[in-house]
């Protein structure tokens, strides 16, 4: 690992960070998770794409290397989740973890590649020694008079302020709109593959999965309902407690008892004990057919 040049070393570390955060139970509730998965979906997948596309050091600089990384990282993440969502795993957020960490450290082993074909000194490094040291040089240097003295002191100050700041606001976000997720899923866990052709007597199952957004915890009711233009037919009903940001998902399956043709399947969810009107409903269009 000492041939391994620095930043691709920080790279591949802040992935098995994060990968550490993320998986392990004590640490996956901590806010240092939050503040290492920013940087994970938004800068390092670019960045190791980036250093893997242009090894040496006169191809971009970097200025260009980091606003890059920001704009592909932002491009690679949503096109990693649309494979993801044509696979037997879907988007979860372990398929996701393992494979942006896979990419990731993948990119980086390309980049240490075709920079040992290179030769010495054209490959591209981020001069992290060089910069702590003209910047300890700096801040050690005497000032020529008290008010560069008193400047230097402001600028160390606020750049600390800002940093403070910043890792406030990334691990207290104000709270923001109240809702709650409420999806269906095919049997593969995918948004497709809905059953919708039935014979009389056959059984049917989907995913249902509801999420808790509403910043405190809410009790839900869900019911299911098939509707034809002669009779309505009311299914089991199931109740559930989410804390705030709680997912709740489950295996359902359904019998559909009566025979019609275009035949509206409503998943009604219900809020806080209030069975009047639905506060979040899907459907699916079925078709009933004689055995």
């Amino acid at each position: 690992m000492n041939d391994v040049p620095s930043d691709l070393k920080i790279v591949v570390s802040m992935v098995l960070l994060t990968c550490g955060f993320i998986l392990i139970p004590q640490l996956s509730d901590t806010a240092i998770r939050t503040i290492l998965g920013l940087p994970m979906v938004l800068f390092l997948p670019g960045y190791s794409l980036i250093a893997a596309l242009f090894p040496n050091r006169d191809d971009l600089d970097g200025i260009e290397r980091v606003a890059l990384s920001f704009g592909l990282s932002i491009a690679v993440v949503p096109l990693i989740g649309l494979g993801l969502n044509y696979t037997p795993w879907g988007i979860r957020l372990l398929p996701i973890l393992i494979s942006l960490s896979f990419f990731t450290i993948g990119m980086c082993v390309v980049a240490l590649l075709r920079r040992r074909t290179l030769p010495e000194g054209e490959e591209f490094s981020v001069p992290f020694a060089s910069t702590y040291h003209s910047m300890k040089g700096e801040l050690s240097k005497k000032p020529d008079n008290k008010l560069d003295r008193v400047l230097s002191i402001i600028l160390v100050l606020s750049i600390i302020a800002s940093i403070v700041t910043l890792i406030y606001v990334v691990v207290t976000p104000k709270e923001g709109e109240k809702f709650t997720e409420f999806y269906i899923l095919g049997i593969d866990g995918m948004a497709d593959g809905y059953p919708t052709n039935f014979t009389l007597g056959e059984s049917g199952n989907v995913i249902v999965g509801v999420v808790n957004h509403e910043y405190e915890v809410t009790d839900y009711s869900l019911r299911l309902f098939l509707e034809n233009n002669s009779s309505s037919v009311a299914y089991e009903q199931l109740y559930m407690s989410l804390e705030h940001n709680e997912t709740w998902e489950e295996e359902l399956s359904f019998m559909p008892e009566v025979v019609g043709e275009d035949m509206k399947l409503q998943f009604l969810l219900y809020k806080d004990g209030n069975m009047t009107v639905p506060y979040r409903d899907l459907h699916l269009w079925i078709d009933v057919g004689e055995g």
